[in-house]
């Protein structure tokens, strides 16, 4: 083998081992800037950061149990619903969802509803139940989830 092909070869090899060292830093950098399952989905349990600060890509949320924090399609964030507000939206998605449990309120983004309830049925089922602004659901959709 002339002195050539043994410099290429190594070179060869040189790149495809660092091309594996940058894709399992950059695996091992993803695992670990994941989002706390407690607090809010922000470090000390703080709000979480508005858009182009840390905020979760449109259509996820840092703590799927938590309200608020899904940025829809037109940029605006869900928020959490004052107490009030949320056991009214509760109680009307308890009626319309007989034995569904659910699992959080919130403020609409997605739909034009003011106000939206996550409930999950005794068989796994998600649904999204829209209220509006007298209480009344206007819809209930399935969840689809990947």
């Amino acid at each position: 083998m002339s002195m050539t092909q043994t410099l290429r070869r190594s070179l060869v090899g040189l790149a495809a081992l660092a091309a594996l060292a940058l894709g399992g830093s950059a695996l091992a950098g993803a695992a670990t800037s994941t989002t706390p399952a407690t607090g809010g989905g922000a470090p000390n349990g703080t709000a979480p950061a508005g858009p182009g600060q840390g905020q979760p890509p449109s259509g996820t949320r840092p703590n799927p149990t938590s309200p608020g924090g899904h940025v829809g399609v037109s940029g605006k964030t869900e928020q959490a619903l004052s107490s009030d507000v949320a056991a009214k939206v509760k109680a009307a998605a308890e009626a319309k969802v007989s034995g569904g449990t659910v699992e959080r309120v919130e403020t609409d983004v997605d739909h034009g509803s003011p106000y939206e309830a996550h409930v999950r049925k005794a068989d796994g089922t998600e649904l999204e139940v829209l209220v509006d602004s007298s209480f009344n659901v206007t819809a209930v959709n399935t969840m689809g989830h990947p």
